[in-house]
């Protein structure tokens, strides 16, 4: 995967940062290793191109960000994704959660409320050669046509986990979504056995807020003032 923007190489930056998840708890192998291959600096803003591989939430288009890299790989160790997995991401942000899991083998399926932002997404992931099925829309839904889903992964805020997006995971199926206020939420893991739901909550979060008919319905809580936080 090429790794190069404006003439720079940052192979030693990847190593740098995946040293540092996996000593903030990062286990996952397949995690780590998809960490550092994808080029994160593709997905930042120029601007921000010196602090691409800072363990840090950065400023994209549209209000939002592109996510911290150990909120990153928190959420998808606890994906547990195999090759092969069909996922469905609500929230495309910069594209580079979308291209992580890409990356692992999983066949991605994005939603992102800003056609804009997706478009430059697109563009992104194209370049990268990374195949990723995108649309613009109300991901706080899901994306029925194509479900059920193995794994499904939620970048933004909401206020509770959308009942469609349980509705579309696939038996057997874990949910990783953050939930709560927009001032800041728990990471909660589903895994969905049959009829049955059990969930596991890890604290301390923030995101932008989950747009939509199931999310915070087309405004938030402070009329979209809060623009801190991570997206994909």
């Amino acid at each position: 995967m090429p790794a190069v923007r404006f003439g720079i190489h940052f192979d030693e930056e990847r190593a740098e940062l995946v040293r540092q998840l996996r000593a903030r708890g990062i286990t996952d192998e397949s995690v780590l290793k998809a960490i550092g291959d994808v080029p994160r600096h593709v997905f930042v803003p120029e601007i921000w191109l010196s602090r691409a591989y800072d363990d840090c939430a950065l400023p994209i288009a549209c209000g939002q960000t592109i996510s911290q890299p150990y909120t990153v790989a928190f959420m998808t160790q606890l994906l547990t994704v195999v090759p092969g997995h069909k996922v469905l991401e609500i929230g495309t942000g910069s594209g580079y959660q979308a291209a992580v899991l890409a990356e692992m083998g999983a066949r991605v399926f994005t939603i992102e409320w800003h056609p804009e932002l997706l478009e430059q997404a697109r563009r992104t992931l194209d370049l990268l050669g990374y195949n990723v099925a995108s649309k613009a829309g109300d991901g706080s839904v899901g994306w029925s046509e194509f479900a059920p889903y193995d794994r499904i992964i939620v970048t933004a805020g909401a206020p509770e986990v959308p009942p469609s997006l349980v509705r579309q995971l696939a038996d057997g199926g874990v949910l990783v979504a953050p939930v709560g206020t927009q001032q800041v939420q728990a990471m909660v893991r589903l895994h969905k056995r049959g009829a049955s739901v059990t969930a596991t909550r890890y604290e301390g979060f923030k995101f932008v807020p989950l747009v939509g008919k199931e999310g915070w319905g087309g405004r938030t809580e402070h009329d979209m003032g809060e623009k801190e936080g991570d997206s994909g």
